[in-house]
């Protein structure tokens, strides 16, 4: 069972996560100092630093709680009948995660790297589909699973980020459309 975090604890957090993120929207993270996220967040350096030891702690404390809850969401994934189908099913939650936290994912794509964004996607993923195929031991034997694995995960991603690098040119749709076409029925066995 999880601890319940306390509401002020929680507030805080949350302000200084969209402290960061408003200003990570102008400027790139390695350029942003403490005091200015504290200025934009109206957070005393003190109550920061009771919180988080540096800028880099905070950053990654964000990251946690957003590969967590696509874990939670991919979790709940268990009604599928192909590889295939998994897959699909992998992505719509990944465009349902994405399109929840938009907003997080542009600012960190926008001015800084995006291969952050596509390491919480491609890790927690993999963790999951490892799992599954070990769990239905529903691999080709003669391929190791972390080559399956990382071959098509990774490939499903960073399809799915031009969603998010140019949501004018790509709908979900047009991605789910264009996936379900490359990727084959068999893809395990």
């Amino acid at each position: 069972m999880k601890k319940k975090e306390d509401l002020r604890v929680i507030k805080t957090k949350k302000s200084l996560y969209d402290g960061l993120l408003s200003i990570m929207e102008n400027k790139a993270f390695e350029d942003i100092k403490v005091s200015e996220i504290c200025n934009v967040s109206l957070v005393n350096r003190s109550t920061f630093y009771d919180h988080f030891n540096d800028k880099y702690e905070l950053l990654s404390s964000l990251l946690n709680d957003l590969e967590n809850d696509l874990a939670d969401k991919l979790e709940e994934n268990h009604n599928f009948t192909s590889a295939k189908d998994y897959y699909m099913k992998i992505v719509e939650l990944l465009f349902n995660h994405i399109s929840k936290n938009l907003d997080i994912y542009s600012s960190i794509i926008k001015n800084n790297n995006n291969s952050i964004s596509s390491d919480i996607f491609r890790t927690t993923i993999l963790k999951d589909v490892e799992n599954k195929l070990k769990e239905n031991n529903s691999y080709d034997e003669d391929i190791p699973i972390e080559i399956i694995s990382n071959f098509y995960v990774s490939a499903s991603i960073n399809v799915c980020i031009l969603y998010v690098i140019e949501p004018n040119k790509y709908t979900k749709d047009d991605i789910l459309n264009y996936l379900d076409k490359l990727l084959p029925n068999n893809i395990y066995k």
